[in-house]
């Protein structure tokens, strides 16, 4: 997106990011342009009507679980042209997985439902995700994410409200540790994000948002080395942790369903001041840019899955000050879905560049079965690594069809990096 849209938003925050942008090298500035540039070359291409999403596929001939189980129980399949007129969507899965931060596996239940608040040919599937998570011991979650869709995609609103209980463990600053070389960091963590997007035209949105990340009870499991100490990070590393904060924020998102996001572009931009008058202990600002892209490889074919997805980020800090945990981490994107196989929080910095890509494929011909094959790598500043200390992974997922009415697919990957593999377990795609 060209800088002097944002600059017409707010000309107060345009000279507030420009002075920090001073402050970066060359291969920083190169990296946010390339960033922006998909964004510029999708906004040329919006259309000056209403978006209209794709007509609702034709799911007779597709079978998800839901079809399996009323074969072996024998219950009576409802007429097609219900299914085409439903409007709310449910899917429940509990299961046993590895949620990310390591810490043995857990019991996650995860529930989705989508709903249409308005007409399906102008407004997109607002969509709801509560995945509580408890190992048995002393972590477990309840966190609870949203994206509403108001009639005619007219407003956005999306919501992200966590507690979670940890440990989870870190590893400092940069990418030179070993594996080994690790810490685990006990803490309580409260998370309220709002943020409401008006639309400015087809597809192309702008709003305000209201972010608070509170932790408390930060606690190493080494009394010999405290986490300030094996950081060396001077903020956010005592006891508690708080940060308050406004954002200004971009979106363009062609998708009309993020559960299992049809071919489309997606990208967003968030800058995010947080003033010492919102109590924060000091002033600081970040700026997460993020685009995606999905390629139909065989878009004749409407009922098979075909499909190459792209994603990229860039999340950087603009000045200190910013907490420790908060900083920029593999894992911590606003979702939680990057880096897969690679540990939650395993390269920290100030800045974060993130790369991945993933083919996605049906394998019968009813799309109850499907697989992914995909590949990621990052790169982290602190201790001279950023861009010259690149972090790779890679995996492979089986997809099942769990709901052929709102695309919903359980995933069940397994990824692999250096010194580490795991197996991630979800409903709905990462990205």
């Amino acid at each position: 997106m060209p800088v002097h849209l944002f600059s017409a938003k707010c000309s107060s925050v345009r000279s507030a990011i420009t002075r920090q942008f001073t402050l970066f090298s060359m291969q920083k500035k190169c990296l946010i342009v390339a960033c922006l540039f998909p964004l510029a070359l999708m906004g040329q291409k919006a259309p000056n009507t209403l978006p209209q999403n794709n007509e609702v596929k034709d799911t007779a001939r597709q079978t998800d679980l839901i079809d399996v189980a009323k074969g072996l129980f024998k219950i009576k399949s409802k007429p097609v042209r219900e299914e085409k007129e439903k409007r709310i969507y449910f899917s429940f899965l509990p299961i046993s997985s590895n949620p990310p931060g390591g810490s043995g596996n857990a019991l996650v239940t995860s529930t989705t439902a989508g709903i249409y608040l308005g007409s399906r040919r102008t407004t997109n599937k607002s969509t709801a995700t509560f995945a509580p998570y408890w190992n048995l011991k002393k972590r477990f979650g309840l966190p609870l994410r949203t994206n509403v869709w108001l009639p005619g995609n007219t407003w956005n609103i999306v919501g992200d409200i966590r507690f979670l209980v940890y440990p989870q463990y870190t590893w400092g600053i940069g990418s030179s540790n070993d594996y080994d070389e690790r810490t685990l960091v006990d803490y309580r963590y409260i998370r309220f994000y709002q943020v409401a997007l008006k639309r400015i035209k087809p597809y192309f949105y702008g709003g305000l948002g209201y972010h608070i990340d509170y932790r408390f009870n930060i606690d190493s499991d080494n009394p010999a080395l405290p986490l300030k100490q094996f950081t060396g990070y001077p903020y956010g590393t005592g006891n508690n942790s708080y940060s308050s904060g406004l954002s200004l924020n971009l979106l363009y998102d062609t998708r009309n369903n993020d559960i299992n996001p049809l071919p489309g572009s997606y990208a967003n931009i968030v800058y995010r001041m947080n003033p010492n008058f919102l109590g924060n202990t000091n002033y600081w600002h970040s700026l997460y840019l993020d685009a995606r892209k999905y390629v139909p490889l065989n878009p004749a074919r409407r009922n098979q899955q075909n499909v190459l997805a792209f994603w990229s980020y860039y999340w950087t800090m603009l000045d200190n000050g910013a907490p420790y945990l908060d900083l920029p981490s593999t894992g911590w994107d606003p979702y939680n879905r990057s880096a897969r196989g690679i540990d939650q929080n395993r390269h920290r910095g100030k800045s974060l560049f993130y790369l991945e890509t993933e083919y996605r494929r049906d394998i019968t011909r009813n799309g109850l079965f499907g697989f992914v094959l995909f590949t990621n790598v990052n790169t982290v500043s602190g201790t001279g690594t950023m861009f010259t200390s690149w972090n790779p992974a890679a995996g492979a997922g089986l997809r099942i069809k769990f709901n052929k009415g709102n695309n919903t697919n359980i995933g069940i990957d397994y990824g692999f990096s250096k010194s580490f593999s795991n197996i991630i377990v979800n409903i709905s795609e990462a990205f």
